[in-house]
């Protein structure tokens, strides 16, 4: 019986990937374990390999082709000694149903595309939010974590439910009125009809209360170039906005003395072992700063958290994602277990994931997870800025350049190199004092940088 190739989940949040590229071709003989496709995430190329004997009796799905859904057959392989001509069409993963003919199928989609295309709420301008309390990212309510608890266990629909907080969030006052009010009980969905069914609105509006087509009209259409979304692009853009309307961000700046941080780098890479006339390392200042992070958040254990609505997850490790810049995006690769990582292991496997997260090589599990974050700006002569966090992460600094600066020391004026850090945190996880704390203890290990060595 011939087997199916199905798309792989990569990651589990992996719904769909573009299937890059066979390394096999119809007729060719698989072994288990032999590489036939290259599959393409939003953040990395990952190679696919076959788990069963046989022959490529079918290539279902060229390469090249984009957004194929996870457990789509792709191809097919004949066991031995079968016919792979007999193979070559898909084999059923069920009895087939019976369908429609394709006329009847069409009347019967067309009503309920037309009514999802026909009923937008009107946008919010200030805030990319409808009338409804829906996200312009997708149908999930814009409502707090205990509005949402509450409207499950009364069994409420919130995207009938209107929000009164900041941006129209949905509060836990409005599901307290809705549940006496009565008008916000899930209804069965009505199938529109008519002319107005038929009509294809405009397209859905930005954030900014524009539509594309309205965004377009305001340049001349000889003035710019149209670069369509790609898949990283998208998932930047839609994770980014999830965590600005759901996370209460608050920041914290410290300025941080660097000279005995320059000055230990200098000997610690002076004193660099010598392997084929190539130093065992090279120090950088962020690989310092990854350690710092690493260090702070052992010593102060109960920033090293998550959020979840029904804990905190308070981690055993600290595990540090590191922003690289790729083209047409950004991926955070995560040291694990920073803390316990000697500076010249953070250096050399940062420099490793740095350039296989460039030629998107990266596996999920080196690019999931982490409990804390750093974004370093400063190699483009950024003095300050702040960072979005990453869920599920609930801090990340954001560090500036190192600069000459002046600064009063026991009275007088002096002369000193001078770094700026900021530091994001989620204020439903990380309170203000406990997020002081950790910024203490960073620039603890940042000015007194011999501590990250014993």
């Amino acid at each position: 019986m011939p087997t199916n190739i199905l798309m792989p989940a990569l990651s589990p949040t992996m719904e769909k990937g573009n299937l890059a590229k066979w390394l096999k071709k119809e007729g060719d003989t698989i072994k288990s374990g032999d590489i036939i496709a290259e599959i393409e995430t939003d953040k990395a190329t990952m190679e696919v390999e076959a788990v069963d004997e046989g022959i490529l009796a079918r290539i279902v799905v060229p390469e090249g082709t984009a957004d194929v859904a996870v457990n789509e057959i792709i191809g097919v392989i004949a066991a031995e000694g079968e016919d792979a001509k007999a193979a070559a069409a898909p084999a059923k993963a069920e009895a087939p149903k019976a369908e429609a003919p394709k006329a009847d199928a069409a009347k019967s989609e067309a009503p309920a595309k037309a009514e999802v295309e026909t009923r937008q709420p009107a946008m919010t301008a200030e805030a990319g939010l409808n009338t409804a309390g829906k996200s312009v990212s997708g149908d999930r309510p814009f409502a707090s974590p205990l509005a949402r608890r509450l409207a499950k266990e009364a069994g409420l629909d919130l995207s009938a439910v209107k929000g009164s907080g900041p941006h129209g969030r949905i509060v836990e006052k409005d599901v307290e009125t809705a549940k006496t009010g009565g008008g916000a009980k899930a209804a069965p969905a009505t199938v529109a009809s008519g002319p107005a069914a038929a009509s294809k609105p405009a397209a859905a509006p930005l954030a900014s209360g524009l539509s594309d087509d309205a965004v377009r009209k305001l340049f001349a259409p000889d003035s710019y170039e149209e670069i369509p979304h790609d898949g990283m692009r998208k998932t930047i853009a839609r994770r980014l906005t999830e965590s600005k309307q759901t996370i209460p961000h608050f920041y914290l700046t410290v300025d941080c003395e660097l000279d005995a941080l320059l000055k230990l780098r200098g000997e610690l890479n002076d004193a660099a072992p010598q392997k084929d006339g190539k130093p065992g390392y090279k120090l950088s200042v962020n690989d310092m700063v990854i350690k710092a992070l690493a260090l702070a958040l052992r010593a102060v254990p109960d920033a090293n958290v998550s959020f979840t609505e029904t804990a905190l997850l308070k981690h055993k490790h600290a595990d540090v994602g590191v922003a690289v810049a790729i083209p047409n995006g950004l991926i955070t690769p995560v040291i694990r277990d920073a803390c316990h990582k000697s500076l010249s292991q953070i250096s050399n496997e940062m420099k490793d994931l740095a350039n296989r997260a460039k030629n998107r090589k990266l596996k999920p599990e080196e690019y999931q997870g982490g409990t804390s974050s750093v974004s370093n700006l400063g190699m483009f002569g950024t003095k300050d800025f702040t960072a979005i966090i990453n869920p599920p992460h609930a801090t990340i600094i954001a560090v500036g350049a190192g600069e000459q600066r002046a600064v009063v020391k026991n009275g007088a004026l002096a002369i000193a190199t001078v770094m700026s850090v900021t530091l994001s945190a989620d204020h439903r996880a990380v309170d203000g004092a406990l997020g002081a704390q950790l910024m203490q203890a960073f620039k603890g290990y940042i000015e007194k940088p011999l501590a990250m060595l014993v």
